[in-house]
């Protein structure tokens, strides 16, 4: 079976705010940057297509054709809890180090850690249908999700794919 995992486009955030599972506006280069995803997406036949809640995510499936994915909460960018929507460098959080030096494990005040996250996603990838192993899915996710998924199913480090953090608008295709 066959995943396709879709990163949502630019956001309109300050470089460098945390805004993980806030639902915040994406960026004015969204039409065209959408129209590539939509160019590259054109060769994939979709049994099924996933989506975040997040309206980042449903408009970017919306606008590649997909108006009506499954909406999965377990596809959500990771809770960011009290430290959502403020700048990195203005958080004064004494928990901010901790996370910093095991930012896997630790989890932000009030949110989840990146290996809840990672659960998370490992429940969705167990619950899909794998009968028919000429499957093709579609998910219209964020990146983490992207980064959890190349450990869970495409066999890198998490050092690797927190390197490799896939550009916005960007596809990553898996086996299952």
């Amino acid at each position: 079976m066959r995943i396709i995992l879709i990163r949502h486009t630019s956001v309109a955030v300050t470089r460098g705010t945390c805004y993980g599972c806030t639902d915040v506006p994406l960026a004015e280069t969204f039409p065209a940057e959408a129209a590539e995803v939509k160019r590259h997406l054109a060769g994939y036949n979709f049994d099924i297509v996933y989506s975040s809640p997040l309206s980042r995510c449903r408009k970017l499936a919306g606008y590649c054709g997909f108006p009506d994915p499954v909406i999965d909460a377990r596809l959500m960018e990771m809770n960011f809890g009290e430290w959502e929507m403020q700048r990195f460098d203005t958080i004064t959080d004494p928990r901010l180090q901790q996370w910093y030096d095991d930012f896997l494990n630790v989890a932000p005040t009030g949110g989840e850690s990146s290996m809840d996250q990672a659960m998370r996603l490992k429940s969705f990838f167990d619950s899909l249908d794998r009968s028919d192993p000429d499957r093709t899915i579609g998910v219209f996710t964020h990146g983490g999700i992207l980064i959890h998924a190349s450990v869970l199913l495409g066999g890198k480090t998490y050092d690797e794919a927190f390197r490799a953090l896939p550009d916005y608008g960007a596809i990553l295709e898996l086996h299952i």
